[in-house]
């Protein structure tokens, strides 16, 4: 196996000390997952003192510590997501942000929760790009380089870029349900906004020569959950979208979680992640599905016609968001937030054994909470599933989650083996 990718974590005394059991960084293959960042000082483990600039000025020193711990810049950063406890912090928090990226800017989700642990007021997470991979001692197209795309025909911002690409995948921006034309959210309630956030997503892919089946992760941010239904009904509309993907009924891998509030006060916004067949440069330029999208499903697991359980293409697994469901009655299972979350990571367990991968091969994982308070109890139980405290880390919490479950869990799984064709 020494001729394979290999899961790598890492941690730096320059960055805050991770406050649960994961790392700071995982890499595999082409890129690097970075735990969320909390405005931690690394000398004191305590908050910075002083208000949201201050906080959101040292989650993003420790983000650059990181990152340049492991031999990268700031500039290889692809995605940055912004978790604000006050959706009114955003534009001081975004003056912060911009002095990070002064020539370069990757995408950008940035979402109001309704807690953030140890009461920030800020937490910001990044994916890395990563240039050498992760095969041992075997450098990998170390020269490979990130593809940044606009188009007019979606909203533009001076923060973000529309979509980076780099390797195998492209990352977009989230999209709000901006009109591109006027700048500002279109008229109508949830469904017309809804059918605005896909309709801008699809519009970037064209831009960029890819088809809406090539996404294979998608994450709803809603304000209200119980627009869920609604927003169902235009999320149908655009998945499947092709003949082949309708024939084989695909879908991508979702996640559902209602935020405390969004960006122009919107009622909903829409993130993918989007397969990239022909790579970046200097990877050759293959077939689009020559690397194919592997869906699957499991009964092990609940199942959900709007979302496959876990989405393969080329080096990784993404896997949809898993509520504490009895995948044998499909109803929340009995008990507190331990039971709820050993439920959550027994549905994660179950689904990454039955493509053939174990939980060791897990690279991140993203809990969302009803009650911040619950992570500790929800640490013990996650400890184990996870008892090295490999995989980084996002925790938030949410208004309101699906079922009125207590917590829900996603993971992103490391795939030695690619997709076919296998480099």
């Amino acid at each position: 196996m020494s001729g394979y990718n290999a899961v790598l974590a890492r941690n730096t005394d320059k960055a805050a000390k991770s406050i649960g059991p994961y790392s700071q960084t995982v890499a595999f293959s082409h890129y690097n997952n970075l735990s969320a960042q909390l405005p931690i000082d690394p000398q004191t483990g305590k908050l910075v003192a002083g208000g949201i600039k201050e906080q959101a000025g040292q989650c993003f020193k420790n983000i650059k510590a990181i990152v340049e711990s492991i031999d990268h810049s700031m500039d290889d950063i692809v995605r940055v997501t912004i978790f604000l406890k006050n959706i009114a912090d955003a534009d001081a928090v975004n003056q912060v942000y911009a002095s990070f990226f002064p020539d370069y800017v990757p995408v950008l989700t940035t979402v109001a929760v309704a807690a953030l642990p140890m009461d920030a007021l800020v937490q910001v997470e990044a994916l890395v790009s990563n240039g050498v991979g992760t095969i041992p001692n075997a450098p990998q197209a170390g020269d490979l380089i990130k593809i940044v795309k606009n188009t007019e025909s979606a909203p533009l911002s001076s923060l973000s870029a529309q979509a980076v690409a780099f390797s195998h995948y492209n990352n977009l921006s989230a999209q709000l349900p901006i009109d591109p034309a006027t700048g500002k959210l279109v008229a109508g309630g949830v469904k017309e906004q809804a059918r605005q956030c896909l309709k801008n997503i699809k519009v970037i892919l064209e831009s960029i020569d890819v088809p809406v089946d090539d996404i294979v992760k998608i994450t709803v941010f809603l304000k209200n959950l119980s627009d869920t239904e609604a927003v169902n009904k235009v999320y149908s509309e655009f998945f499947p979208d092709s003949a082949i993907a309708r024939a084989v009924a695909y879908v991508p891998a979702r996640t559902v979680v209602e935020v405390s509030a969004l960006p122009q006060d919107a009622l909903v916004q829409f993130e993918a992640v989007v397969s990239h067949g022909d790579g970046t440069p200097p990877q050759l330029v293959e077939d689009r599905h020559g690397i194919v999208i592997k869906a699957n499903n499991t009964g092990g697991a609940p199942k959900d016609a709007l979302s496959t359980q876990t989405v393969a293409f080329s080096h990784y697994n993404h896997i949809a968001g898993q509520l504490p469901l009895d995948p044998k009655t499909a109803d929340v299972v009995a008990g507190g937030v331990k039971e709820q979350a050993g439920q959550c990571l027994a549905n994660i367990k179950a689904i990454v054994e039955s493509i053939d991968h174990a939980l060791a091969d897990v690279v991140k994982v993203n809990i969302f909470l009803k009650n911040i308070e619950d992570i500790g109890a929800v640490d013990e139980v996650y400890t184990t599933f996870f008892p090295g405290g490999v995989p980084a880390r996002r925790t938030v919490g949410v208004s309101a989650l699906p079922g009125n479950a207590l917590v829900q869990i996603e993971a992103v799984v490391a795939n030695a083996e690619g997709t076919p064709p296998e480099a």
